[in-house]
């Protein structure tokens, strides 16, 4: 579970969805309905926050200095600082929803069907999201600017709007249900928003980061009060921070010029052909 939760987080596939689905389809013998189930899942999340931590620790310290910096001048003149309100404002979204649902989201952690079907749904809106991309592309006029200045109009993060960012993270929000990827629907968010491939994961893995942690605040603490192995469980953590580490190396490198639809194609596959197992009892 550690290795699928740090190899599927950041893939736009939906960790979720996969954790939810593969114990019902290799009939696992544990319950997602159990009370650890979610917090655990959260440890699993602590591991890849870790791993993105890491990855991009120089920056992290510089956009909480530039945060801090900013909010005691009541300015902001850096982009390094634009880019900590940015991400405030697109964290408040998750934070907000995930304070309110959280009761209705456990259900759906018990339901296999409900994941298969939203990681349907899943597929559709990468496939989607690079349709709206290219349709913006194409209303751009050329003669507006050359090549080269559409392209690095909204090149950085730092450049998009605090609307598009509010944007991103309403985005952000849909990823509690299984099945709906976090990065997925963040990076198309930001591709709606004017950035490439690239920058768009970018963003959505600075933007994943706060709101995985502050998971754990909530949800972690109920695993020590219920008995279960937590030296296991803590090996699962590590080893998916591990995986995420790695995915993220690598899809950094892949959006230089991948797009996300191939991965809309899977979760489509993947959630029809789960549903199909699950009906069948397979």
């Amino acid at each position: 579970m550690g290795l699928l939760q740090g190899a599927t987080e950041l893939f736009p596939v939906s960790s979720l969805g996969h954790a939810v689905l593969i114990p019902s389809l290799l009939h696992w013998s544990f319950k997602q309905s159990d009370p650890s189930f979610l917090p655990f899942l959260v440890l699993l999340h602590l591991g890849t926050a870790t791993a993105l931590l890491i990855l991009y620790r120089q920056e992290w310290i510089a956009i909480i200095r530039g945060f801090f910096v900013a909010a005691i001048r009541g300015q902001i003149r850096t982009d390094t600082e634009r880019l900590a309100m940015l991400l405030l404002v697109g964290t408040i979204p998750a934070a907000v929803l995930g304070v309110f649902l959280e009761n209705r989201i456990r259900t759906l952690f018990a339901s296999p069907y409900e994941a298969a079907g939203f990681l349907v749904l899943n597929g559709v809106l990468m496939l989607g999201f690079e349709v709206l991309r290219r349709r913006a592309e194409r209303r751009t006029p050329v003669a507006v600017s050359s090549r080269v200045e559409q392209e690095e109009r909204f090149a950085q993060a730092e450049r998009i709007s605090f609307r598009a960012a509010a944007l991103v993270g309403a985005c952000q929000a849909l990823a509690f249900l299984p099945g709906i990827s976090r990065s997925g629907v963040t990076i198309g968010g930001g591709l709606l928003a004017g950035l490439r491939h690239e920058e768009a994961a970018r963003f959505s893995f600075l933007l994943a980061t706060p709101v995985i942690l502050g998971a754990g605040v909530v949800e972690v603490p109920q695993l020590f009060a219920g008995g279960v192995p937590i030296a296991e469980y803590l090996a699962g953590a590590v080893l998916s921070g591990l995986a995420a580490y790695a995915s993220a190396r690598f899809l950094l490198r892949y959006f230089r010029s991948g797009r996300l639809d191939p991965y809309g194609l899977y979760c489509i596959a993947a959630g029809l052909a789960s549903l199909a197992l699950l009906h069948f009892n397979l």
